[in-house]
């Protein structure tokens, strides 16, 4: 992947933007265990950065995805994982479906105005007994004349509290088998009907709100479907490439800037009289890991050249995926180590980071799913030989 001026430009308005609207307010935040997410949205989508791939008749700034991936890796540079999880859903995992398979109207209604900023979105996927296998999903939408009755619940819903509207998959049809039979539907979140019945409580994300919701007989016109009815399925599948890839980025990035504190802080520790860097395991450990986080950069732009050139990069991006997920369990932890007590103390970020960037093995896909996919594709899955 070659950066060129334009994607420094993005990256240094990035910058700003993180610089003036969120660096000074992330402690009081995650404090709060809650963020303005319209505040916050509406800084982003007025610099243009969350629709950075999406069409320009909708607002968007129609660029190639090389371009996302250099603003989700900037964003790693937010001391708050839970904040960027909430614009990540914006900008990359609620949205891709909308973009590519709405209708003109839908995406009029909808789409514009979330990348301006305007709209908050949510993606409904997971629920509390079908997280890690999506065709096992309970919630139903029923045809009723020009409506969709929907029924059941979402769980684990970033942006759930304060969002506009969710992209909801559900079933929509007892025929065609759990991956032919359910849809992507557009649900305003202030629907007679919906509940939030608790924001959740977590041990990462704390900034980021995260509800479980309801919907008891919700209406919805048949026109809020996304693209085609029982093709629902597919389209997340689709969708949930790039949110992989953006999680692989965005992680990359926070885990690498893990990596700088802890040089520059054991630079400065003294342990019986020198520096903790200066022993050989500590450096070697440090060089070890930036080896490892370049070896999955370099996968990453990888998968999106690929993609860019519209190329199926399941494989590349459930890799990174899983790769990133891997490294987050470690680098984290190792790096909390050489910060003794200092480490576990909440007022420094590496403390944060240990308990945020363990999310990146879970969300999006837990790290076994990943493999999983990447068996399947490699030909060697008991249920999907070559």
């Amino acid at each position: 992947m070659q950066f060129t001026h334009e994607h420094r430009e993005l990256q240094r308005t990035t910058q700003r933007i993180i610089t003036e609207h969120l660096d000074p307010y992330l402690d009081q935040w995650e404090a709060e265990q809650i963020f303005p997410a319209h505040q916050v949205m509406k800084a982003f989508g007025a610099a243009g950065l969350l629709g950075i791939g999406k069409p320009a008749e909708y607002g968007g700034m129609d660029l190639d995805f090389s371009y996302e991936m250099v603003f989700a890796e900037t964003l790693g540079e937010v001391r708050s994982s839970g904040l960027t999880s909430a614009i990540g859903v914006q900008s990359n995992m609620c949205t891709p479906a909308l973009a590519r398979h709405g209708s003109d109207s839908l995406k009029r209604e909808y789409l514009a105005p979330t990348l301006a900023g305007d709209l908050v979105g949510c993606i409904g996927v997971s629920e509390a007994s079908a997280g890690s296998d999506v065709s096992q999903i309970k919630t139903w939408a029923r045809r009723d004349g020009g409506d969709y009755v929907i029924n059941g619940s979402k769980m684990w819903i970033t942006n759930g509290v304060q969002g506009d509207w969710i992209c909801l998959l559900c079933n929509t049809s007892p025929e065609g088998g759990p991956h032919k039979n359910k849809s992507l539907i557009i649900v305003p979140l202030k629907s007679p009907g919906v509940s939030v019945s608790r924001k959740l409580d977590k041990l990462v994300l704390r900034a980021s709100d995260t509800a479980e919701l309801f919907f008891d007989d919700v209406r919805v016109p048949v026109s809020n479907r996304i693209g085609d009815e029982n093709m629902g399925f597919i389209y997340q599948m689709e969708q949930f490439q790039e949110e992989r890839m953006f999680v692989a980025a965005r992680g990359m990035r926070s885990m690498e800037l893990a990596i700088e504190q802890t040089i520059d802080y054991t630079r400065q520790r003294q342990v019986f009289g020198t520096p903790v860097l200066s022993n050989q395991v500590v450096y070697h450990k440090l060089a070890e890991m930036q080896t490892e986080i370049e070896a999955l950069r370099s996968l990453l732009y990888r998968a999106t050249e690929q993609y860019v050139q519209g190329q199926d990069i399941t494989q590349l991006a459930s890799m990174a995926k899983y790769y990133a997920g891997r490294l987050a369990m470690k680098i984290p932890s190792e790096c909390l180590q050489y910060w003794g007590g200092q480490g576990v103390m909440t007022e420094n970020w590496i403390s944060r980071a240990y308990r945020d960037l363990r999310q990146t093995a879970i969300g999006g896909g837990a790290n076994e799913i990943m493999l999983e996919v990447v068996a399947k594709t490699m030909g060697i899955h008991p249920g999907r030989r070559a």
